[in-house]
């Protein structure tokens, strides 16, 4: 039973799901709408957003990110650019649209994108 189980395994190790969760936000910080299996597509939304509330906070915001993305340029852009433009929004960051199963193994597919 996973009653109140607060997060999805995807499969994976600890240390994979943390770095999958990593590369993939840093995809949507690059470009701002990616593809990816549905599971990711949820379970990315809940670590995005928790991240861009870190970004807005202020007070050592760009220490915090980095400390999650380990990458300056993405970093500087989120607290920079993308974190200002949420400012007066409670969360919501994030919009998924469920999309098509794939091809080879029938997986559900999902765009995630910022909201404007």
């Amino acid at each position: 039973m996973r009653h109140k189980h607060g997060y999805r395994k995807l499969s994976r190790t600890s240390a994979h799901r943390a770095a999958l969760l990593k590369n993939l936000s840093i995809a949507l910080i690059k470009y701002g709408r990616i593809e990816t299996t549905l599971p990711k597509a949820k379970e990315l939304r809940s670590y995005f957003e928790k991240l861009i509330t870190k970004a807005s906070s202020g007070d050592n915001a760009h220490r915090a990110v980095f400390a999650m993305l380990q990458d300056k340029v993405c970093t500087n852009k989120l607290v920079t650019e993308i974190a200002p433009e949420y400012a007066e929004r409670n969360g919501g960051y994030t919009r998924i649209i469920k999309t098509r199963n794939r091809r080879g193994d029938a997986a559900p597919m999902a765009i995630i994108e910022l909201v404007q």
